[in-house]
């Protein structure tokens, strides 16, 4: 009789960071203030207004030149997240599909699974690809961190190496739409988070060219709050207005 004793309460303590994190906190409280504004006045690389594209910042020269070699550095030592724990998992699906899907991390699931978004996200991620005509064979699957941390959270530093790599990914798959899933992807994208990128086809600059982006709700926050699914679903098809 009583409560379970059995109750894992670092995973309880991990979702519930989790949850925050997909809903924009991403900090922890200071004792000290801060200059908020100081952060959100950093160069964005999206665009502002009708036709001005803002450009990204130019990639490090010491990183792979071709798609093939970013993907197999992307999973050896001298990344970011070659210290932390877990099975490192790179890109699925087709780059030539012209459609890149950008999460934050492997969720808890991924690592037993081998492949991004599985389980119960990964199932509603199916359906979301099908609601627009897609699955994972038609679409180009990456993560901005290739690892989960410790906690599920990123410091801020880390974050920073992490979203240069992504936009040297961006310019090397030359994708001619982008999803991103999720605050983490959707900031570093577009430099906005879901609830101010949302609804709208945003135009990035990276060397390869010009991507355009969706922002939306990732699939393990929408279990969480479903009625945000008929957000998502608005997204969706702004995403898919117009493409071939």
């Amino acid at each position: 009789m009583g409560a379970d004793q059995n109750h894992d309460w670092r995973a309880s303590i991990a979702s519930a960071l989790e949850w925050w994190r997909d809903a924009g906190v991403d900090c922890e409280i200071d004792d000290l203030p801060r200059d908020w504004l100081a952060h959100a006045a950093a160069s964005p690389i999206i665009e502002r207004l009708p036709g001005q594209v803002a450009e990204a910042p130019i990639a490090a020269p010491s990183l792979p030149a071709t798609l093939d070699e970013f993907a197999m550095w992307r999973l050896g030592p001298a990344t970011p997240e070659a210290g932390w724990p877990g099975q490192a998992l790179g890109t699925q699906g087709d780059v030539a599909s012209g459609l890149m899907i950008v999460v934050d991390m492997p969720d808890r699931e991924d690592d037993t699974a081998g492949q991004l978004l599985s389980g119960k996200a990964g199932a509603l991620f199916d359906r979301m690809l099908a609601a627009i005509g897609r699955d994972r064979q038609s679409i180009y699957l990456a993560a901005l961190a290739v690892k989960r941390p410790p906690a599920g959270r990123v410091s801020e530093d880390v974050g920073q190496k992490l979203e240069a790599l992504l936009r040297h990914h961006l310019s090397l798959a030359r994708p001619k739409r982008v999803l991103a899933l999720g605050n983490a992807a959707s900031r570093a994208v577009t430099g906005l988070d879901v609830a101010h990128a949302r609804e709208s086809l945003r135009k990035v600059n990276h060397d390869g060219g010009t991507s355009e982006v969706v922002a939306s709700f990732h699939p393990r926050f929408l279990l969480e709050k479903p009625v945000a699914k008929a957000d998502a679903w608005k997204d969706l098809r702004v995403l898919m207005g117009g493409i071939e």
